[in-house]
């Protein structure tokens, strides 16, 4: 009820559906969000997906109704901030496509995604300074990956927005596009991903998302580890056989 879920060719789509919320993320949200992804993520006829909301909001945020009157034991034993985790643990690669209001728990859930694509309307945000909380879903640490200590200090401490001009040139997100347009080039860049080798598409995914939490000598070891371990796989014969003979690949996923 909280989501809207449709093929476009081997791309999944799914589109957060609370336009009366601004598409704030709640518990029921949150958990058909991750089945959905759960399941395309187990269709062997989907090699990407992309997560979206309406022009007007991504998502504004979290339900903070939801939260206002809980205890510390009430957001311990709560499964909400877990769902972001989950997200994470999604094999094939994930788009969000950004339009509009995109903060707090939005922009969380973007950031949490693998690329990101946003209209020229996107502002993104962490302004949970303003409830006199933080973010609690990643906001910290991936923010400040994606864009440096002195600018996301800024959005953190005083709830700094960024356009999206501001969010491409910090690094935040891949690319911009009009409004009219930024969700059919985000599928079609998952279409354009969704046809590469799947094995290698899922362990690039794996390898490029290890560099954040290893050393660079872990990192590269276990890129390596990666890299071997794709010529055990039939695309991989594939893919080299058709680059020397000058013909297209045909991908089997083994």
């Amino acid at each position: 009820t909280n989501i809207l879920v449709r093929r476009e060719d081997r791309v999944g789509v799914v589109q957060l559906n609370r336009p009366q919320a601004r598409n704030a993320l709640n518990a029921a949200l949150m958990a058909e969000l991750i089945a959905a992804l759960q399941a395309f993520d187990a269709d062997s006829e989907i090699g990407c997906i992309v997560i979206t909301g309406s022009e007007a909001a991504f998502a504004a945020g979290a339900d903070i109704k939801q939260m206002a009157e809980a205890s510390v034991i009430d957001m311990i034993d709560s499964p909400f901030i877990g769902y972001w985790d989950e997200l994470r643990r999604i094999t094939k690669p994930v788009v969000a496509a950004v339009s509009g209001w995109c903060l707090g728990g939005g922009c969380e859930l973007a950031m949490a995604c693998d690329l990101i694509l946003a209209a020229e309307s996107a502002v993104f945000g962490q302004p949970e300074i303003n409830l006199g909380v933080i973010p609690g879903a990643g906001g910290t640490q991936r923010l400040t990956l994606a864009v440096g200590k002195a600018l996301a200090m800024e959005m953190v401490l005083n709830g700094r927005t960024l356009s999206a001009e501001e969010a491409l040139r910090a690094g935040l997100i891949n690319r911009v596009y009009p409004v009219e347009v930024y969700l059919e080039e985000a599928i079609r860049l998952a279409n354009a991903i969704a046809a590469r080798a799947p094995v290698a598409v899922r362990l690039a995914k794996e390898a490029v998302n290890a560099s954040f939490e290893m050393s660079l000598r872990a990192g590269l070891d276990h890129e390596r580890r990666l890299f071997y371990l794709l010529f055990s796989t039939d695309d991989q014969k594939e893919g080299m056989d058709a680059f020397i003979n000058k013909r297209p690949a045909h991908w089997r996923g083994q």
